[in-house]
């Protein structure tokens, strides 16, 4: 396994639409295309108080590409998406760091 970090900035003001975006359409999306989300954060105490922190699982990076490539295609991603940016776009930039479990991880 390996995991995927994903860290969205969101625009001032709109980190509840961009977390309502993903309870209520991207996860459905994901599911369809077998992304396993693994978690989801925002930050209670300290910097960086509009970001969006989640992990997912994969197999391999192979299977991300195949995978990621298929859900960014989606047309029902590409609607919602759009709708949920129809007052602006949700987040300034989207930073991922590809992650590889220690043999002493809870996770692998």
């Amino acid at each position: 396994m390996i995991y995927e970090l994903r860290i969205y900035e969101a625009v001032p003001g709109r980190l509840p639409d961009l977390c309502k975006r993903f309870e209520t359409a991207t996860i459905k999306i994901w599911r369809k295309h077998g992304i396993v989300p693994i978690g989801f954060w925002t930050t209670l105490i300290g910097p960086n108080n509009q970001h969006l922190y989640y992990l997912l699982q994969w197999e391999s990076l192979a299977d991300r590409e195949i995978r990621w490539a298929a859900f960014q295609a989606d047309p029902e991603w590409l609607a919602a998406r759009s709708e949920s940016q129809k007052n602006g776009v949700l987040q300034s930039v989207i930073s991922n760091i590809m992650l590889e479990p220690t043999s002493f991880s809870a996770l692998r």
